[in-house]
């Protein structure tokens, strides 16, 4: 049996780097040109530069608090609902309009696959010719508009079964007798649940493709009882796909599409292999070209290659939300403040804000990574710059580099709430 979707997923590594960076450019001089958003957020980058990593490491990350701040500026001023973020305009070219929270406003362009999920199904186990029972919902949001444009590229029949309505999601299952399951984990053990109540066995249902949510490895072994094999994916409606899970289950292989770097929180600064930051992701779809795009979600990029035979980076799944802002003595301390207040000194390697106490009375401490415990005066040095930049007094303590959790909290707020 076919182990790969196509050819790209075991291409080597340089062969993949050199494609994207040479992709880019022009899709970078496309966004300046095509998209009003870009073309100020852009303005004056040289995209023919844009060569490698270090320099698309210098253009700015564009997060999507920003990209709705532009939406809803323009649609109060009767302008583009998409914010200047869309290079397509309604009509044959833009079949579906989808919404988010906030709102959002999303684009959906015209092509087989749009969203890329072809890629992540076929990893689940899917395969032309099977019947799908699609669980995300069709309204306001794209997922299930994603799945189903990706099945249908896979070679597969869809039945749009959408969220609720369980006993009919049990009834239909029973009938049609499709060969696996796509939706969220949480929904997918309600209908299992309720076909167990019901009497009714679902025996045809032997796979799964999961997202929207968590996936612990409870549910996951939960369902393997039940003699049904998930994997999860990692797909957003402003980026489509991002990464998938596949049978060897080391982490989720990203996908061909995108370039993705992770960066610490509150910053456009990459960090190692390893490190936990938060994901940005520079799309290379021409009709929603979003450039160093911060999804607000924590991963990492793990290291060596997938025994899958994938040659593509893969990342630990998520891990929690980067936007770590938080009030602090009524005032609001965001995490680029933490790092702005770390690069004064070159002595710190890394930096962690923890704020403890009642909410009364709160106590802000400074956990700083330096070698050799840095030089004189060094703690006070950086406790002044803490004034300077947030405007409060805070304690600093120095630690030795590696002491700091790799979980990507650049602020840790350990206050008691009761």
């Amino acid at each position: 049996m076919q182990q790969h979707y196509d050819a790209l997923e075991t291409r080597a590594a340089s062969e993949r780097e050199a494609a994207h960076f040479q992709a880019l450019p022009g899709q970078i001089a496309h966004a300046q040109t095509a998209s009003t958003a870009f073309a100020e957020l852009l303005a004056g980058v040289d995209a023919s530069a844009v060569r490698d990593r270090a320099a698309l490491a210098r253009l700015p990350v564009t997060r999507k608090g920003d990209l709705q701040q532009r939406q809803q500026a323009q649609r109060a001023a009767g302008a583009d609902v998409f914010g200047g973020f869309s290079t397509l305009r309604y009509g044959a070219r833009m079949p579906r309009v989808f919404a988010s929270p906030g709102p959002i406003y999303e684009p959906e362009g015209s092509g087989r696959d749009y969203w890329r999920m072809a890629r992540a199904i076929f990893a689940a186990g899917f395969r032309p010719g099977e019947l799908i029972h699609n669980c995300f919902s069709y309204h306001f949001v794209p997922a299930g508009s994603m799945m189903e444009s990706g099945a249908h590229a896979l070679g597969c029949t869809v039945f749009a079964g959408g969220t609720g309505q369980t006993e009919q999601q049990v009834q239909a299952m029973a009938e049609l007798k499709p060969a696996g399951y796509i939706g969220t984990p949480s929904f997918l053990k309600i209908i299992v649940d309720k076909a167990a109540e019901m009497g009714v066995p679902l025996p045809s249902v032997r796979k799964a493709m999961l997202g929207g949510e968590a996936f612990p490895p409870s549910l996951r072994d939960w369902l393997s009882q039940r003699g049904i094999d998930a994997y999860q994916c990692f797909a957003t409606a402003d980026l489509g796909l991002i990464a998938y899970e596949c049978p060897a289950r080391e982490g989720l292989v990203l996908d061909e599409g995108v370039i993705v770097e992770i960066v610490r929180p509150g910053t456009g600064d990459p960090v190692p292999v390893g490190e936990v930051g938060e994901l940005v992701v520079t799309s290379l779809n021409p009709a929603y070209p979003l450039i160093r795009f911060g999804t607000g979600d924590l991963s990492a990029i793990m290291a060596g290659q997938c025994p899958s035979g994938r040659t593509n980076a893969r990342i630990k799944g998520w891990m929690g939300r980067a936007d770590q802002t938080t009030k602090i003595r009524g005032m609001f301390v965001h995490a680029a403040q933490v790092d702005a207040i770390a690069k004064r000194f070159p002595e710190v390697v890394r930096a962690r804000m923890v704020v403890s106490g009642e909410m009364a009375s709160d106590a802000m401490k400074l956990l700083v990574e330096t070698a050799c415990g840095g030089p004189d005066g060094l703690a006070e040095k950086i406790a002044t710059a803490i004034r300077d930049i947030t405007k409060l007094r805070g304690d600093v303590e120095l630690v030795l580099p590696g002491s700091l959790p790799n979980d990507g909290k650049v602020i840790e707020d350990a206050r008691s709430y009761r």
